[in-house]
């Protein structure tokens, strides 16, 4: 089968060219596993103590996690839709940065961040997708989010996709551990994904999660791992879903403002910019969790 992306892809200069390739591989070859990727990237920064333990902080995945779920997903979409320098890509972005500018984030809190999602992406489709990623893939990715980050005010961005798999895996040995933050984080974000399905399924849905988690991350939450026949399970469901995808037509409409799970803002994006979205500034945060001026 003809695959006129692909070809497009490979015709591409993932340096120069790196926004288009991402759109295209996030929009139209892979919008599942990207999404599932990226929920399952942030899902893994809540096993650094310190990220979970601002979470906490600020309230907003006990009392808005879907809230909190669309406007991290659709500011995401926003920008590799349109492009990090498009007026819908500064909108998001200025939305973005005013609201991690009201803490105090380490620099190298945020780059793990960035760094999930480069490489989890990439790991999930290297198991799960209905092709091979192209090598301009990869290094388009890593380059599009360094220009992401950069414009994010992060600083010291490995140079190279393999150096920045290097760091994040030093990173979560070093800082990977459980916290009472991290399972109240975690609890919070599972329970929100359990909420899309209708509520004889929730306790399937919680297991199926648990093991679609390595072990690194189940200690670091405190939670049981799923029976090992769940786990095959689920990788194999994943893998099925792949094959029966391989042989479906090209998509022609690009599918990342397209969020089906978006229950915040109705109808998005019509009628709405990216300066609609973001969660309230929280009025009893305790002082220490703020960035201080000057």
């Amino acid at each position: 089968m003809t695959r006129t992306w692909l070809r497009r892809i490979a015709a591409l200069d993932p340096v120069t060219d790196h926004h288009e390739i991402y759109r295209i591989s996030t929009g139209f070859e892979f919008p599942f596993d990207y999404q599932r990727a990226l929920e399952f990237a942030l899902f893994r920064t809540y096993c650094v103590p310190s990220i979970s333990a601002l979470l906490a902080a600020t309230g907003e995945f006990e009392k808005r996690p879907q809230q909190r779920y669309d406007d991290t997903a659709l500011l995401m979409a926003e920008i590799a839709e349109h492009g990090y320098d498009s007026e819908r890509g500064r909108q998001a972005l200025r939305v973005v940065n005013r609201a991690h500018g009201r803490y105090a984030i380490s620099n190298d809190d945020m780059l793990y961040v960035l760094s999930t999602f480069v490489h989890d992406p990439v790991d999930w489709i290297d198991r799960f997708g209905w092709r091979p990623l192209h090598p301009h893939e990869r290094e388009a990715a890593f380059h599009y989010f360094v220009a992401v980050g950069k414009r994010m005010g992060i600083k010291d961005v490995p140079p190279t996709f393999a150096d920045f798999r290097r760091f994040k895996e030093d990173y979560e040995r070093e800082h990977f551990r459980y916290s009472d933050d991290n399972h109240a984080i975690g609890r919070y974000t599972m329970e929100l994904f359990c909420s899309w399905f209708p509520r004889p399924l929730r306790p399937a849905v919680a297991l199926g999660v648990r093991a679609m988690l390595d072990e690194r991350m189940l200690t670091a939450f405190g939670f049981r791992a799923a029976p090992p026949w769940v786990t095959r399970a689920a990788h194999g469901a994943l893998r099925a879903r792949a094959l029966v995808e391989r042989w479906m037509p090209e998509r022609r409409r690009s599918r990342l403002t397209q969020d089906g799970k978006n229950l915040t803002y109705p109808n998005y994006p019509s009628g709405y910019t990216p300066a609609d979205l973001g969660a309230p500034e929280p009025a009893d945060i305790d002082p220490r969790w703020l960035r201080r001026s000057g």
